[in-house]
């Protein structure tokens, strides 16, 4: 036993939160850092042009051709309300999962893999708003930062449970 009483993990796993820790990729937006839950991450690529839509909403840079499929490219950026993202060779795209369709969340960078243990992820402070928590599915702070982690549900408004059987039977299908 350690000092404070904690048994040693066995070789290897030290790093381990819990047995249902949630592992999360982490990404900026300037400043900021936000997770996604990483089985519902298919791949990330760098920045490419993409084919503009006609009439589509400010937050959607248009599409690409990944492999014979047809990615929408979303903005995060300006999907969040904080401005339109200037792309460079800089910015990265991560392709999800997000139910039955899959797209490209555009962001500044790609940060690191966390694991959290699902009893640390904090709910979204009420605000006042009505919509504060639609993005997002709760905080985790992580030594000195805090990293708040999105929902593709409320980002594609679809039901949560259709996103999670859908990256549930993806992960299946991939082992």
């Amino acid at each position: 036993m350690q000092p404070d009483n904690k048994p040693i993990a066995p070789f290897g796993q030290e790093a381990a939160v819990s047995e249902n820790a949630q592992q999360f990729i982490t990404f900026t937006l300037g400043a900021e850092e936000y997770g996604i839950d990483i089985m519902v991450v298919r791949e990330i690529k760098g920045w490419t042009e993409t084919t503009m839509i006609p009439n589509a909403p400010p937050h959607v840079r248009g599409v690409i051709n990944l492999r014979g499929i047809i990615v929408p490219i979303f903005d995060l950026r300006a999907r969040f309300g904080t401005g339109v993202t200037v792309p460079t060779n800089m910015h990265v795209v991560i392709i999800v999962a997000a139910g039955t369709r899959t797209v490209g969340l555009l962001v500044d960078t790609v940060s690191d893999i966390i694991s959290v243990d699902p009893k640390d992820i904090r709910d979204v402070p009420d605000m006042g708003m009505p919509t504060e928590d639609q993005f997002l599915e709760g905080l985790v702070a992580i030594q000195n930062r805090m990293v708040t982690l999105v929902s593709l549900s409320g980002l594609f408004g679809m039901p949560a449970s259709s996103v999670t059987r859908t990256s549930a039977a993806a992960a299946a299908a991939a082992a």
